[in-house]
């Protein structure tokens, strides 16, 4: 993998690349794919779902829409932090094709800004609900009119590969989605494999999967795009991960183990979830 690949301006949906030295630095192309996740009606969505407190009547617990925006947050600093770091071990990418700092943020907070974009209502319980209607009750006949791997998409759904489908399926007059960078949709994709083989290795992007059997053209082109190393080829594709991923995945971890702590402690039941001896302020 290359950073120049790995940086691709080039849209979903598009046939041209873009350059980095030719951007508008009033609004930048990185800056435009969070403007339109912003914007989009699946993001206006994650208000209507919760983070940690179910049903909740207070209005200071977080949504998904809340946890979101708070992850973009401190995925634009990490990437920030990176983004330096890497421009001094590659420094052609600053002073040949012009890229700064701030375009790994503006990367990692797109990324990180839709990453539960794809999550059902009521999150983990809301995908195995899902996966359990075509497992076990009517969803049982449309076994017979789909593929192994489509079947299995259906009984162990997957909030990651329904948000890919999200931001890159085609709408009516808008071919290619939100119309995403390539780089964001990179960041964006954790599980860089299909839901067949479940968990081949313990290596963390083989944990879930990151796209349903009709998005796997989507998926295949943006990682060569990308120039993704391919893992496993032939019936079971995968790819390795895009280094700025690690980065939404550690923003969001930050987020989800601390901040969300607030939630429990302003509704006094923090004992509720808190291990033994840790009790609420």
């Amino acid at each position: 993998m290359n950073w120049e690949q790995l940086l691709s301006l080039k849209r979903y949906g598009d046939t041209h690349k873009r350059l980095r030295i030719e951007q508008d630095e009033i609004r930048l192309g990185f800056e435009v794919d969070y403007d339109r996740i912003i914007f989009s009606e699946a993001f206006r969505s994650l208000q209507d779902k919760t983070q940690v407190v179910p049903l909740s009547q207070e209005d200071f617990v977080h949504t998904r829409l809340t946890h979101s925006l708070e992850v973009s947050v401190v995925g634009r600093s990490l990437g920030r932090l990176a983004g330096k770091e890497i421009l001094k071990k590659h420094p052609h990418l600053k002073e040949t094709l012009g890229y700064q700092a701030q375009d790994f943020g503006s990367i990692v907070a797109a990324a990180a800004l839709a990453h539960d974009i794809g999550n059902p209502p009521f999150g983990h319980s809301g995908e195995k609900s899902i996966g359990a209607y075509f497992e076990k009750r009517n969803g049982v006949q449309f076994k017979s009119q789909l593929s192994e791997k489509e079947y299995h998409d259906l009984t162990h759904f997957e909030g990651n590969a329904n948000g890919f489908n999200v931001l890159t399926n085609d709408n009516l007059g808008n071919p290619g989605g939100l119309r995403l960078s390539y780089a964001t949709l990179g960041a964006f994709m954790k599980y860089p494999k299909e839901s067949l083989p479940h968990k081949p290795t313990k290596h963390i992007a083989d944990k879930k999967y990151g796209f349903f059997q009709t998005d796997r053209e989507a998926f295949e082109d943006i990682a060569k795009e990308l120039g993704l190393k391919q893992t496993r080829s032939g019936e079971h594709n995968s790819f390795s991960r895009h280094p700025l991923t690690y980065l939404v995945e550690a923003a969001d971890d930050i987020c989800y183990t601390i901040i969300d702590f607030e939630d429990t402690d302003s509704l006094k039941d923090l004992q509720t979830f808190a291990p033994k001896g840790l009790t609420a302020r």
